[in-house]
């Protein structure tokens, strides 16, 4: 299962780290994810969602 916000489908995005010699090294940036209970057509399920999309309201969060 690949790491991604199941609401606004936000995905890693590709980075480089560069050095003080300006060397390139490629790596992930991976989104902030949270799993939390939130109901989805009526019923409730764990899902991974993004901070971004907590914040917003996008999710109504079970208690």
């Amino acid at each position: 299962m690949a790491r991604h916000c199941e609401i606004c489908d936000k995905q890693a995005l590709k980075a480089n780290k560069v050095s003080f010699s300006n060397k390139h090294y490629t790596y992930r940036q991976q989104p902030n994810l949270q799993t939390m209970k939130a109901e989805i057509n009526g019923s409730v399920k764990k899902i991974h969602v993004c901070t971004s999309c907590i914040k917003a309201n996008k999710v109504k969060k079970v208690v």
